[in-house]
């Protein structure tokens, strides 16, 4: 290992260094890997420079001491691959030049980090956050990339702030004005947490912002904060940082290159010492900055210092300016020492079998340069000393994942790390990222409860969220679901209707499915309605005993028996009609619901019509020189009863024909029930059915009015006419009714008209004749009628 040149050095960056130095030794003790060869390594300081990085770089093209690229004297110390800096910047100053000679690169997964970091944000539900980015091209892409993967997942940003580099003594006023504002930024947002993408100046720059407010007046007041850091940055300090408190990086979140313990690491650390190395030309100054002492040849007379004696110890120093355990960015070193080398050694198998083949044919076989490595590279696969399984894809980028790394700070200015979590490669997209939150410790601002970083509070289930006016999607009012919609998780965007079986219930935050809906007979409703048919039925039968019994008897003589009849027989079919509206619709009931009703009650109304005719022309017969006697008899009440009766038959049939019945489901009408109901088919034909026996009743009334003033022995019109009063106040009140109802509430409402309407004319029109028959038949005599008359 060959330094040239340097005048300073980050002490955490050193270890990087070791562990390069420690691959190199563990490949050149194993006589598996790349036999007869010896692996070494160039390490130049960039200076964090371009200039000095493009020099450094050029010079590792050159195989002599002055700078000659292109110009190589001896392939025994050809450089055959780089490891570019710590910094991305840095590698790409060095990979601008070394893709003109196809250099082999190690690429960081850079679409697998930003993947990482949606998957925390979005598994602790952080959706309000602060975003904070090198003030580099690095950085803008990185927020050009990050931010739309961010907004496709419902996060947004609260505040993006560009991180300042330190590169000029001249301009450290600007830089502490936008700490400031920075720190006054952080402070003053409601986001509480924070995706850092940065290097190693990013660390040092965010424990130099806690200092803020020493430095300058802050009106905002300071509050805990969740750092999610990416994976370019570590924990370091510069040297006048060393006393400084670490309580800023407490209960912080970072990604890790995947890392592992290596025993025989910490052995080799622990034997570096400033006296005992020459190769090494970075110990000298590592040493003299991290024990804050001079080495003996470096150190001046005439100044009393403290001189480094060697026999400090690398435990001693505060993990932020040195750890002891390999770090994600060592471990990467490591690796792609070890990559290089079975790269190198696939490459030398390749050429030497090729070799053989060609002597054999007594070909040549061109010198093959360094730069098929590269091909080499790609694909690559195995395990290092850690067992852990190092691979390349065929694009060249490492599949090794990420950890997740919480750090933990002490009072004594030291910290702790812990692995969480990792990033895995070969998971499904929306299992990238496993995680452990209960080994997190968080910032002690939070009391050891998760934070939240959210602009709004969560809209619960039965609540939608609504976007307030010029503020981002993440900002919103939780507004409740509209009637009929319900919203089953949190945060939901829209509420959605249920699926038509169900309905929402009262906190719309759950459907309940319908419960079926008919008029059942085991039901109260159903019951009753069903009892009164069957009572008004047997009244309707015992009446029509009654008459039959005295059948010979005045009063049944009188009153027309045939019509009378007639009359019983068609109101009793009338009640027992009503039970077809009763139980499940079928189709056969559908059918007969409607038009036996309106048939049936036809020939009851015409009836009652015929008698009312037979009444007024008997009255008028009896008068002397009468030309009505003729058309007195059964020939005319029978004419009468069978139009009336065909017309509604015609409309029945025809409804039957164009559009009939048929049963139905109603999932609208009633918001808990399905409804199994008879669709009328066509309302107009229903209508014009009702509307007949109404214009049949208006006929009936009208007569039964006019023959009131007849004789008592005669006039059944006053019966007549009340019983007509009976029903046309029934069906009256039955259409508004029957509109305002829904669901079996609406067929209950036309049982009960049917029912109510044929007791009216059951009883207004009979009582008084089974009051004569039961108990007054003295009364049912022809003298008493002739008497009255």
């Amino acid at each position: 290992m060959e330094h040239k040149s340097h005048y300073s050095l980050v002490p955490k960056n050193y270890q990087h260094i070791l562990s390069m130095a420690f691959a190199v030794k563990e490949i050149n003790q194993n006589p598996q890997i790349l036999p007869n060869l010896t692996l070494g390594v160039y390490i130049y300081d960039s200076y964090d420079n371009a200039q000095k990085t493009y020099q450094a770089t050029l010079r590792l093209l050159s195989s002599v001491e002055k700078l000659f690229p292109n110009y190589v004297c001896n392939i025994q110390n050809d450089v055959i691959a780089v490891v570019g800096g710590l910094d991305a910047q840095i590698s790409l100053y060095v990979a601008t030049i070394l893709d003109i000679y196809k250099t082999p690169q190690m690429v960081p997964p850079e679409a697998l980090q930003y993947a990482g970091v949606v998957s925390l944000l979005l598994h602790f539900r952080w959706t309000w956050i602060g975003i904070l980015i090198m003030d580099n091209d690095h950085g803008e892409k990185m927020s050009q990339t990050v931010i739309p993967l961010l907004s496709k997942k419902g996060i947004c940003y609260s505040l993006i702030e560009r991180i300042p580099k330190f590169s000029d003594i001249t301009k450290l006023d600007g830089m502490i004005q936008q700490g400031v504002k920075i720190y006054e930024n952080v402070m003053s947002t409601k986001a509480n947490a924070f995706v850092v993408y940065g290097e190693s100046f990013s660390m040092m720059f965010l424990r130099w912002l806690q200092y803020m407010p020493k430095l300058e007046a802050v009106r905002s007041k300071p509050k805990g904060v969740v750092w999610i850091m990416t994976a370019q940055m570590e924990f370091s300090s510069s040297a006048f940082q060393l006393h400084w408190d670490t309580e800023i990086m407490h209960g912080a979140l970072s990604f890790s290159m995947h890392s592992a313990d290596l025993p025989e690491f910490k052995s080799f650390i622990q034997k570096k010492n400033p006296f005992s190395t020459k190769e090494d030309g970075f110990i000298s100054l590592f040493w003299q900055e991290a024990f804050s002492c001079v080495l003996p040849n470096m150190a001046m007379s005439d100044l009393p210092e403290n001189i480094c004696n060697g026999t400090e110890d690398l435990k001693s120093l505060p993990e932020s300016l040195f750890e002891m355990k390999m770090t994600g960015h060592s471990y990467s070193s490591y690796n792609a020492m070890y990559a290089i080398a079975h790269a190198l050694h696939a490459l030398s198998s390749f050429k030497h079998k090729h070799k053989a083949m060609a002597k054999r044919r007594g070909g040549m076989i061109y010198n093959q340069g360094f730069w098929q490595l590269h091909y080499f590279l790609r694909g690559i696969s195995f395990n290092n000393s850690a067992g852990d399984l190092v691979s390349f894809d065929q694009n060249g980028i490492v599949t090794t994942g990420f950890d997740v790394i919480n750090w933990i700070a002490f009072p004594n200015k030291s910290f702790f790390r812990v692995k969480v979590g990792k990033v895995d490669h070969l998971a499904p997209p929306d299992e990238v990222l496993t995680i452990n939150k209960e080994v997190i410790t968080w910032h002690s601002w939070f009391n050891q409860v998760q934070p939240l970083s959210i602009c709004s509070d969560s809209c619960h289930p039965g609540f939608s969220k609504k976007v307030k006016e010029g503020e981002p999607f993440c900002c919103y009012d939780c507004i409740p679901c509209p009637e009929g919609r319900i919203s089953t998780e949190y945060d939901k965007n829209e509420c959605f209707r249920c699926q038509d079986k169900y309905y929402p219930n009262k906190g719309q935050d759950f459907c309940i499915p319908k419960i079926i809906s008919f008029l059942t007979y085991e039901e109260p409703l159903g019951i009753s309605l069903a009892s009164l048919a069957l009572i008004f039925s047997l009244n309707t039968v015992l009446i029509l005993g009654a008459f039959m019994r005295n059948h010979n008897t005045p009063i049944v003589k009188a009153n027309n028996r045939s019509l009378t009849y007639m009359l019983l027989i068609s109101l009793l079919l009338c009640f027992i009609s009503a039970l077809l509206f009763i139980g499940k619709p079928g189709k056969v009931t559908c059918l007969l619901r409607q038009t036996a009703f309106g048939i049936i009650f036809s020939v009851a109304v015409s009836s009652v019509l015929a008698k009312t005719i037979m009444v007024v022309l008997a009255f008028i017969a009896t008068k002397p020189g009468s030309k009505m006697r003729k058309w007195v008899g059964k020939k005319l009440t029978n004419s009468i009863v069978a139009s009336c009766s065909l017309i509604q038959v015609g409309i029945c049939t025809l409804w039957l024909t164009m559009a009939p019945p048929f049963p139905d489901v109603d999932i609208i009408s009633v918001t808990e029930e399905i409804i199994l109901q008879c669709n009328e088919g066509s309302v107009t034909m229903f209508y014009c059915v009702l509307g007949y026996m109404g214009f049949l009743a208006l006929i009936r009334f009208t007569t039964a009015f006019l023959a009131r003033k007849l004789p008592n022995s005669f006039n059944e019109a006053k019966f007549i006419t009340f019983s007509m009063l009976v029903f046309c106040s029934v069906w009256l009140s039955f259409v508004p009714a029957y509109l305002s109802s829904k669901g079996k509430y609406m067929v209950a409402v036309e049982i009960f008209s049917i029912l109510a309407s044929g007791a009216g004319l059951l009883g207004c029109i009979f009582s008084p004749k089974c009051y004569i028959i039961v108990f007054r038949p003295d009364l049912n005599i022809r003298a008493h009628l002739i008497r009255q008359k």
